[in-house]
């Protein structure tokens, strides 16, 4: 943080669903003034193109034991360091997800808006990028794997 407290964050790769107001509150405080936050939810696919070319009815989600909530961490603390934020939750799910469920949140509590919505856009898109978490789409007739380590 700017003002050289020390932010406090919370991360973890959840199995259970995740709990958005739980995570605005986390991210909320009597010194915060804005709170810049992003839901990734199981999208209803039917009238886009997949990765395999079919609809998706559900996301299954896999991730490394212990690397992933450790990345999470320091994806959280290097945007503390980078903006003035106080308070950041970053959770994202593992297991079966079906249309419409969260899938991953990130909470960026700042005094300001711009440091807020700046970390958490800058959270949403480290995390998809270098966590070792694995989306596997769900259709009628199957699945695939999806990425690059898939």
């Amino acid at each position: 943080m700017a003002n050289g407290e020390e932010a406090v964050i919370a991360v973890a790769v959840s199995e259970t669903p995740l709990d958005i107001a739980d995570a605005i509150a986390g991210a909320s405080g009597p010194d915060i003034g804005g709170v810049g936050m992003f839901v990734g939810t199981v999208r209803d696919s039917s009238s886009v193109e997949t990765n395999a070319g079919k609809p998706v009815v559900a996301l299954d989600y896999d991730s490394h034991p212990s690397l992933a909530e450790q990345r999470l961490r320091e994806i959280a603390f290097e945007a503390t360091t980078k903006w003035d934020v106080g308070k950041v939750v970053a959770i994202h799910r593992t297991g079966h997800c079906e249309l419409g469920e969260p899938t991953v949140v990130v909470a960026c509590g700042a005094p300001h808006r711009g440091d807020a919505l700046e970390a958490c856009r800058w959270i949403i898109d480290t995390i998809k990028s270098t966590v070792p978490i694995w989306k596997r789409e769900a259709y009628a007739d199957g699945s695939s794997w999806v990425g690059d380590n898939a």
